[in-house]
């Protein structure tokens, strides 16, 4: 999206130049940095936007930084994920309370790299970057050949289930949309309950209908949208029929809450979800035994089965006075120290491929199951734009899978608001 772009890059221009006087401050006061002798001080906001299940655990973690830099403090905010890309691209654009370092989805990174509101990664960090983690990872923090965020967490889909449901419904976890239908109709005469729930309300969980339909949202390569193509009517299509065939119940409003409610009860035995929701999912009264949690792959479309490719990077604000311990800071927070911790407490997966030889990581039965999954994930276009595209298609996905409006019509209408988007694309 390149409407007001002239405003930003203005405050952008005087965000670096604030930093260029603020970078090199020595006096070790709140202004931040290092002293003459390389002692980090000052202090460090970070915006944090990970979900109840998780901030608890990331805000100790960012915390004990202090331990390392005891000079620096850690000013820990937990910002919701639905109001983070919004209310950072504020706090950058008018440099206003601004946080030093954000934890940004990685469909934010080229967005607001593109409006200048980034730092620029340090070489040598970059350089460890390509060298020790996961190359698709790596991916989502460059913008234009520059690196501007380091991964923090990987992730992709998968089919939550509920093991004792399925067991006693005779079924096994469903391989397709088709399989899904007959599973759910077995769950219903069983037990009366519902046999999946759709997020209805997120565009997010859109994208494996689409990639199972041999679909995207665009082709970045040749500046085309292709969500409203065969593919991706065939997708709305797959959407509305799991709810009308009765294989799945959804909500066009506060869909996380119900999800999760939903299946962690019992009312439904099954989701699809990523590893964000696992730590949530066991303090369910159905997985009190942690044994009858179950993950499959995502039920293949017509054509294939596609999870998206998701994740979090840390990045540091343009503006930042405490350049020096920001930097320190990200670097300590995508330790393989730190992702390991992660791993272990929350199920999350790390972005360090040596990461995956610790016995921590090795022993997460969550982790092995998603780390194939991430390796066949779809990777989706690191594009500027990219964040902007699922406010139109939620809109119309939602219609789409209510009802409110036909699979043909939700295509088009969310065509012609990429387009509005996408200036110049097909």
């Amino acid at each position: 999206m390149r409407r007001g772009i002239a405003a930003t890059a203005l405050v952008a221009a005087l965000a670096l130049a604030a930093t260029a006087c603020g970078g090199d401050t020595k006096d070790g006061g709140d202004s931040g940095g290092a002293k003459a002798d390389g002692e980090l001080s000052g202090t460090v906001t970070w915006w944090d936007t990970s979900n109840d299940a998780e901030k608890a655990s990331f805000q100790k973690i960012a915390e004990a930084f202090t331990a390392k830099h005891p000079k620096v403090t850690v000013k820990y905010v937990n910002v919701p994920y639905g109001d983070a890309q919004n209310k950072v691209k504020n706090a950058f654009s008018s440099g206003s309370e601004a946080p030093d370092v954000i934890r940004a989805d990685v469909g934010w990174v080229a967005d607001f790299a593109s409006l200048g509101y980034l730092a620029e990664v340090p070489a040598d960090t970059a350089k460890k970057v390509d060298a020790e983690f996961l190359p698709q990872a790596a991916a989502s923090g460059k913008y234009e050949g520059k690196t501007y965020a380091v991964p923090q967490v990987i992730d992709t889909m998968g089919l939550f289930y509920n093991k004792k449901m399925l067991a006693d419904a005779g079924v096994e976890p469903p391989k397709t949309l088709e399989e899904v239908k007959t599973a759910a109709a077995a769950i219903k005469a069983k037990t009366g309950k519902a046999g999946l729930y759709l997020r209805g309300d997120d565009s997010y969980w859109f994208l494996p209908l689409i990639y199972g339909e041999g679909g995207d949202l665009v082709d970045a390569k040749n500046k085309t949208v292709t969500v409203d193509n065969a593919a991706g009517v065939k997708a709305f299509k797959a959407a509305r029929d799991l709810v009308t065939s009765g294989a799945a119940i959804t909500n066009a409003t506060d869909g996380w809450t119900n999800m999760q409610t939903a299946f962690k009860s019992g009312e439904a035995a099954m989701m699809i979800n990523g590893p964000w929701a696992v730590a949530d999912s066991y303090a369910g009264d159905q997985f009190k035994d942690k044994a009858n949690l179950g993950i499959a792959p995502v039920p293949a479309g017509s054509v294939k089965a596609g999870a998206p490719q998701g994740g979090h990077d840390l990045a540091v604000y343009a503006g930042s006075k405490n350049i020096a311990a920001a930097n320190a800071f990200v670097d300590y927070m995508t330790s393989q120290e730190v992702q390991v911790q992660s791993a272990k407490e929350l199920s999350l997966l790390p972005t360090r491929t040596a990461a995956y030889e610790q016995p921590e990581v090795k022993s997460s039965e969550m982790v092995q199951f998603f780390k194939p999954a991430v390796d066949k994930a779809v990777e989706r276009a690191w594009i500027p734009e990219n964040g902007s595209l699922f406010a139109p298609l939620q809109v119309e996905y939602t219609k789409a899978i209510t009802g409110a409006s036909s699979p043909e019509d939700a295509a088009k209408a969310a065509g012609v608001e990429f387009r509005k988007i996408l200036k110049g694309w097909k």
